[in-house]
């Protein structure tokens, strides 16, 4: 049976990104990694990629001024053509359209650093430490239109330290979504595979 096509989208160093191509390599993994596509074209992930053998593409978000919509058609298209049947956000710091959303509705996946549905957005672990929290961790959510209210798929949990800075914490966090996500990505490989012959 073959392997299910994954896009990934970045927008800056994809070290989650990384960890899904480097899971891909093993030809026992269910998913392979079809394409990387960023909306800024200087994000260092496209070069990883690229180093690893990957296509890649960067649709500068600047060249679509007030068209968000005509942003993603171009990912969308781009995605398509490459065959993509799972799409995986890994960093990507661009909020969706409904238009991409429900193009890969149940077929989108986004790993955020914190356990929602606490401390969603950008500033997750500024807020967890600000709030007091013994612990922290990352979850795997399907994207949805809300930013990061999808449900949830999977969760991993670290404890906040008391000498934890936003760095510490995040590095910590890190390390489990570098586990999470490749693992996630294959169980919903082997969904979508086995959904191809049922």
């Amino acid at each position: 049976m073959s392997r299910v096509r994954v896009g990934v989208l970045i927008s800056g160093r994809g070290s989650n990104m990384e960890v899904l191509i480097a899971a891909a390599r093993d030809p026992a993994y269910p998913a392979e990694i079809a394409l990387v596509v960023s909306n800024r074209p200087d994000a260092p992930g496209l070069d990883k990629a690229t180093a690893a053998g990957i296509p890649t593409l960067a649709v500068d978000q600047k060249a679509f001024p007030g068209d968000r919509e005509g942003h993603e058609r171009t990912i969308d298209w781009a995605l398509r053509e490459a065959g993509v049947e799972l799409v995986a956000l890994a960093g990507y710091m661009r909020l969706l359209s409904p238009f991409l959303v429900r193009a890969w509705a149940g077929r989108m996946v986004n790993i955020h650093p914190s356990l929602l549905p606490e401390f969603p957005g950008t500033n997750s672990h500024a807020e967890v430490l600000a709030a007091g929290r013994d612990k922290s961790g990352c979850t795997v959510h399907l994207v949805t239109e809300g930013m990061d209210e999808g449900p949830i798929i999977a969760q991993a949990e670290v404890p906040v330290l008391s000498t934890d800075t936003e760095t510490s914490l995040a590095a910590r966090v890190l390390e489990q979504e570098h586990r999470l996500y490749p693992r996630v990505i294959a169980d919903l490989a082997r969904e979508i595979a086995a959904e191809r012959v049922s």
